[in-house]
Parts: structure tokens; sequence; C-alpha cells
């Protein structure tokens, strides 16, 4: 009789999901919110696993496509995405996986609902999560810059960023990366000219050499006007339409060519040569890079939910493979070798989770007004934190996903490889991890962040269950030793602290994520009496929490240099 393998399939990935579903019933008090909540969340967890998954795989081969010119010889520049593309558009805004965070219903707790969203709804769109962060940064920074600069412009867009109605739904592109660099954006050459032809108005000249989903509508962007300085305090930060009359693309605008990626195949990245494309300032004509900082917050939490999310498919479809293959008389998951794997894979999709979606948490009560100067100093230090630690842990768990399938996990038809391309972003955009390493030692440069940090790793480990003692005694101490490392290093070689910085963000970020472990693992148990949280808090601090190591080596750049 032949044989053949059964393919992985997928559920209510809402209804299937313990850890969501878990936050969800400790984070909202239980009456009519929450049963709203829950309801939403479970609509989209069925399209997750169902409509959106099914199209996900039919739509496997398709990627989007430039068109330059038309029949008749017009240059149109015209970026034609994938039927999936389409379908997640117009769901994420009847959806309100954008407006949720806008419409404020549920106060601070409003990013928690819609981040919940995001993290059921990115995993069967193909990265369309992208667009959706930067429109949700161009949101938030045009709604804080408003604040005390008004903009003809800017209630206009924020309607049409956060809007329900597909018809009016607007996606934002962000414009930072040019071929001088990618993180250090106060090189950018691109100049703006003030426009003689509207007061107060600028044309762009440059090129733009990384511009993600650039089907957007509008997008915000770098440029530096005539006259300024150098670096980062000459550039300006402004907003521009990338449409014009008729729906072509706007005068000053065109497509060069759509890149070759290894991943994220589906977002149509573009260079973009400017010239001559009307813009307006956002906020004042300096100091650019400060005034995106809104959008950085934003779209380093999307990135962080995200992995989340990538690892939460990746270990669903390993864990449902298992059940299924069988090999050497019995199926997967009935080895305790591959039992083991599964379970650190979990554990660590556990950890990311609760480490970005306490990141959401601080950004809603920063959002509503009122967050506490230990709340605000989290905020802050978390952030380039969770993107850091959870890229690069999805990174090894989609990988380690396409080794539970084996040949299979290679296969482009299995669906498995996107997986991991699609993975290997997560590290790189929005900050790389050395970056955002260095962000965090400025970060703690600005304000007392550690002591922020250790009272909320002692907060959330303080009522850990017996059986988890020494794990909560190992976060606090991985935090302790960071700090002891960091004054030390600091006052004897500081010129050290930076080679150091990347062991040094992800031990807080790891030592964190226990600690949230371990106060989930406490309410799991104490209300619904399940032992795999506490489980997962075992086998997460197994795996290596403490990251310090002690004095720098000697011949580190020669060994770095020389091979």
């Amino acid at each position: 009789m032949p044989f053949f393998q059964t393919a992985p399939s997928l559920g209510n990935q809402f209804d299937d999901d313990r850890v969501l579903g878990d936050y969800v019933a400790r984070t909202f008090e239980p009456g009519a919110d929450r049963a709203k909540v829950e309801v939403e969340l479970r609509e989209m967890g069925e399209l997750a696993g169902g409509d959106l998954y099914r199209l996900q795989l039919e739509d496997r081969e398709q990627l989007p496509r430039l068109v330059s010119w038309d029949a008749w010889g017009q240059r149109i520049d015209h970026i034609e995405v994938t039927p999936l593309w389409k379908r997640a558009a117009t769901l994420a805004a009847e959806r309100g996986v954008i407006a949720t965070a806008y419409e404020r219903k549920l106060g601070a707790l409003s990013r928690v609902h819609q981040f919940a969203l995001v993290y059921l709804f990115d995993g069967s769109t193909d990265v369309y999560s992208c667009p959706l962060a930067m429109t949700d940064g161009a949101a938030t920074t045009l709604a804080f810059h408003g604040k005390t600069h008004e903009r003809p412009f800017s209630e206009r867009a924020i309607e049409r960023l956060t809007s329900r109605d597909p018809a009016r739904a607007w996606t934002s592109g962000q414009w930072m990366t040019e071929r001088t660099g990618g993180s250090d954006v106060g090189l950018s050459e691109t100049v703006a000219r003030p426009d003689a032809d509207e007061p107060g108005a600028f044309r762009l000249h440059g090129t733009k050499w990384f511009t993600s989903a650039t089907t957007s509508q509008m997008a915000l962007t770098l440029g530096r006007p005539e006259g300024n300085g150098p670096g980062g305090r000459g550039l300006a930060l402004f907003y521009v339409e990338t449409e014009g009359p008729g729906g072509r693309r706007a005068e000053g605008l065109s497509v060069n060519r759509l890149k070759d990626k290894l991943g994220t195949r589906k977002v149509p990245t573009a260079e973009l040569a400017l010239d001559g494309l009307r813009a307006w300032p956002v906020v004042g004509t300096s100091d650019g890079i400060r005034a995106i900082t809104p959008m950085l917050n934003v779209t380093r939490t999307w990135n962080a939910v995200c992995a989340a999310s990538t690892m939460r498919r990746a270990v669903a479809l390993a864990r449902d493979y298992a059940k299924k293959r069988a090999q050497f008389g019995a199926v997967l998951s009935d080895k305790p070798l591959h039992l083991d794997t599964l379970a650190w894979m979990q554990a660590e999709a556990e950890a990311a989770f609760h480490l970005a979606f306490r990141v959401v948490e601080l950004m809603g009560v920063h959002e509503a007004g009122a967050p506490t100067e230990r709340e605000a100093k989290l905020f802050r230090l978390l952030t380039p934190i969770a993107k850091l630690t959870t890229g690069k842990q999805a990174v090894v768990v989609t990988s380690e996903a396409l080794e539970c399938f084996g040949g299979a996990g290679y296969v482009e038809d299995t669906g498995m490889p996107r997986l991991l391309r699609d993975a290997q972003v997560l590290p790189i955009w929005e900050g790389t991890t050395n970056v955002l390493s260095l962000d965090t030692l400025r970060a703690l440069g600005k304000d007392d962040g550690l002591g922020a940090l250790a009272e909320e790793i002692v907060a959330a480990t303080e009522g850990a269950p017996l059986e988890l003692k020494s794990e909560a005694e190992l976060a606090r101490a991985a935090l302790q030793h960071a700090q002891g490392w960091l004054a030390s290093t600091f006052a004897e070689a500081p010129l050290q602290v930076e080679a150091g910085a990347r062991r040094f963000a992800l031990t807080l970020g790891r030592a964190t994520e226990l600690a949230l472990l371990i106060r989930q693992a406490a309410w799991s148990h104490g209300a619904r009496g399940d032992r795999r949280a506490l489980t997962a808090a075992k086998v997460f601090a197994r795996r290596g929490v403490d990251l310090i190591e002690g004095a720098a080596l000697d011949g580190v750049r020669e060994l770095a240099l020389g091979g």
C-alpha cells in the first residue's frame, strides 16, 4: 500500500491558543467588554485558521508585479499586489485591525484588544502587517504632532488611516532608507526645496533605497531642507501623498524597481526616485529623526507582536504534524526527544508573547495619558528590548519548525520555507539587534530604567508558585548581574560597554520574559488548575537567561576581521 505524508492543518486560532486565551481572561475583567473582545478574536481566529489560511496556501506562488507603462506609452508605475493581500486589506479595515486602537472603546486596554487581533491576523496574511504597522505608526505620529502643530492634511489623513471602510481606508509608507545607509538615517541625501506654487510646501529630490509597501496612498519620509546642516538635526519629517489625479502616481514620484528579497516577498519593497514630489513638513523643518520617534515605538511593537505570531504559527503547524507523522513505528508525538523539542519551541513562543504584550499594555497606558513614572521608563526601555529579543527568538523557532518536518520542511509547496524567510527580517527592520542594543543603552542614559525594570521583575515574580521559586530567583539574579556588569564595565573600561551591549540587552529581555512567564503561570495554575504555563517557565529557564559574560577578551578585533 502506498505511503503518503499527511499535511498539517489548523483550527480556530483563538480557541486553539491557550496562551492568548488565558492572557485575555487574566487581562480583561469578566463582563460585556471581555465577551465582546473574545467574540471578535474568535471570529478572527476562525478566519486565520480557515479561509485566510487556505487562500494563503493558494497564493503561495503569487508575487507583486510592477507595471511601469500602460499600453499607450504612459508612465504609470502601477504595482499589482496578490489576491491574498487584496483580501487582507479589506479584512484589516472591516475588522478594525488599526481602528480598534484609535476608537479607544476599552481605554488603556484598547491597544491590547487591537494587538490581539494583529497577533491572529498576521500568521495568515504573508506580512500584510508591514503596511499596517506603518499605517498605525503614521496615525500615531500625525496625532502626536497635531497637538502642537496644526496641519491641514493631518485630520484628513488620520481619518483615512483609521477607517473601517475598505473603500476609504488608507495605508502609509515609511521612506527612511537611502543609498548612504540604513540605520544611520542622518546620512540622508534627499533635498527639500520650497515649493514656489504652494506656500508652506516643499519639493523633494532624491532616491529612497528601501520603501516597503509602496502601494500605500501616503508616506512619512525624511528630507533635508536646503540650507540645513548635516546629520539628523538638519533633517525634517515630511508628509507626502503618492497618488495624483486619476489614481496615477503623484507628480515627481517614480518606481525604479521592486526589490528581489530573501523573504517578505509579498511586500512590494521598491526603490523610489523623487524628482520634485510635493511634501509638507509634519512638525517644523529640522529634528526630523526626533519627530519620527512616535512611529518607531509603534512599528517596533508591531515587530515584537508579529514575531510572537510567527512563532505561534510555526509551533501550531509542527505540533499538528507531530500527531500525524509516523516514523520508526510511532507518531512523532509519542517520541520523547521530539516532545522535548516542541516543548522548548512552545516555551520560547510563550515568553515572546508575554514580553511583546507587556509593551502593548504600556503603550496603551501611555496613550491613555496616565502612566506612572515607572511605567513611562519601562515603556522607553522595553520597546527596543522586546523588538530585539523576540526577533532573534523567531528565527530560531521557525528554523527548528522546518526541521520538525524533515525534508518536507525544506520544500516550497508545503509553505514552510516562507515562515523562515519571513522571520529572518524581524531582527533586521525597525532597527537591527545591534542598533537596538545601543538604543537600550541610550534609554538607560536618560533615566533609571533599570530600577524600574527591577521593580517590574520583582512584582511579576513575588507571587511565584513554590515550584518556580528557583526560576524567580534566576530572573532576579540575571537582572542584578546585568546591572552590576554595566556599572563595573562603565567605570573600568567604558569602551567595552558597547562590545557587550547585545548580551546585556538580551539578558534584560530574557529575564523579563521569564518573570512574565512566572506571573502568568501563577494565574493559570490558580485560576485554571493548568500546569502548562508553569512547565513553560521551567523549560524556558533551562534554555538560558543570563547571557552576560565576564571581562572582554583580548584579540576579538583580530578574530573578527582576520578570520
